[in-house]
């Protein structure tokens, strides 16, 4: 019992370090997405910690594994380098034992995994799904900063605003640079430069909204030729374009695993494949790094890391391509993902169970070098 303590110990610090460190990584990469759509006027900057703490479920359910594989590999990793599992295999830890004493803290790993795949992390995309829907019903105008050029349209358009009102109904000092086609109508792209004093919005009867510009000016022309046309006006209406957010989130991630369940449809039948697969992924790492993690002291912790990475890439590269396949109908659903994990379940075997063949072997073959000598 104190062994096994030890053990569990060891490899969920290292887990949990490892993990937090992932973690942050993926999420400071989706961030920094999501901060530049904010920047660009496509996302409200209020809702972009609320959209990173609904998508750490969905992060976490695959870090974990990883976590889990890599904590193994350099927690039991170093045992073996300061000889510590040399003492223990000499009081009878073999490799087998050691992977029952592995897979107790690996099925509370898996628990909550299972608990993240098919319950928080759908729940947490279907509130991003609602936020990102909320900011496509924004316009220009709601996404409006002070003092902010702000770029709309694909980069067409450029707005300006100096300043604007706490319930931002009105505005002051506002520019907007908009690209069309010129004015003889040709494919030539000319630029449009609206100035005004000040604006406010107008919704009309149908639901679209006007930014309406008062005493400005509006120049009209193509860069590079001097033909442009200046016109001052008292009241100009400028449609507000709904910001673009992109996504990569699908509809089928945000469904409750309950409704995956007797659909007949292939696509849900993958997710709910691809929502089993995850927690069932992690008892198949912990079988592929238990004999993975044995190292020679004299050799280094770090030998076999690069190819057990690789081999962990494969694995998930793997899934990936199956749930694909599985998704265009190339696959037949009663296979499924189910074959990828049982090949890396027999790979598994093969490594848990060749170090002692191997020994068995050669002990065999010094056996006969002796008789015969």
């Amino acid at each position: 019992m104190i062994v096994f303590r030890y053990l569990s110990r060891e490899l969920l610090m290292t887990l949990s370090a490892v993990s937090a460190v992932l973690l942050v990584i993926i999420m400071s990469g989706r961030f920094i997405k999501y901060l530049a759509q904010a920047a660009q006027g496509a996302l409200d900057p209020g809702v972009l910690f609320l959209i990173m703490g609904f998508r750490i479920p969905g992060f976490l359910q695959l870090i974990l594994p990883l976590g889990l594989f890599l904590g193994i590999l350099l927690a039991y990793g170093r045992l073996y380098l300061d000889s510590e599992m040399t003492v223990l295999s000499a009081t009878g830890m073999s490799q087998q034992r050691l992977l029952g004493y592995t897979l107790v803290p690996a099925t509370l790993v898996a628990l909550l995994v299972a608990w993240l795949s098919m319950g928080l992390a759908p729940q947490g995309v279907a509130q991003v799904a609602r936020i990102l829907n909320e900011q496509d019903a924004l316009t220009e105008f709601d996404t409006l900063v002070p003092g902010r050029f702000q770029a709309m349209k694909n980069g067409s358009r450029v707005t300006y605003v100096q300043d604007m009102s706490k319930d931002r109904g009105e505005l002051g000092g506002i520019f907007i640079s908009d690209k069309s086609l010129s004015r003889d109508g040709s494919k030539e792209r000319g630029i449009t430069l609206l100035l005004a004093e000040k604006g406010r919005q107008q919704v009309q009867a149908d639901g679209s909204r006007y930014l309406i510009l008062e005493n400005g000016y509006r120049y009209d022309g193509n860069p590079g030729k001097a033909d442009y046309r200046a016109i001052q006006y008292d009241t100009y209406g400028v449609l507000l374009q709904r910001p673009e957010v992109s996504s990569d989130i699908s509809e089928r991630e945000a469904i409750p695993t309950r409704e995956l369940f007797g659909s007949e449809d292939p696509r849900h039948e993958a997710e709910l494949q691809w929502r089993l697969s995850i927690p069932l992924l992690v008892f198949i790492v912990t079988l592929l790094a238990v004999p993975l993690s044995r190292v020679n002291p004299r050799q280094g912790r770090f030998l076999k890391l690069l190819p057990a990475i690789l081999l962990y890439m494969a694995y998930l590269a793997l899934l990936i391509a199956a749930r694909g396949a599985l998704d265009k109908g190339k696959i037949p659903l009663s296979l499924g993902l189910w074959w990828v994990h049982g090949v890396f379940f027999v790979i598994g075997l093969v490594l848990l169970y060749w170090e002692p063949l191997r020994l068995k072997w050669a002990g065999r073959r010094a056996a006969r070098g002796v008789i015969h000598g």
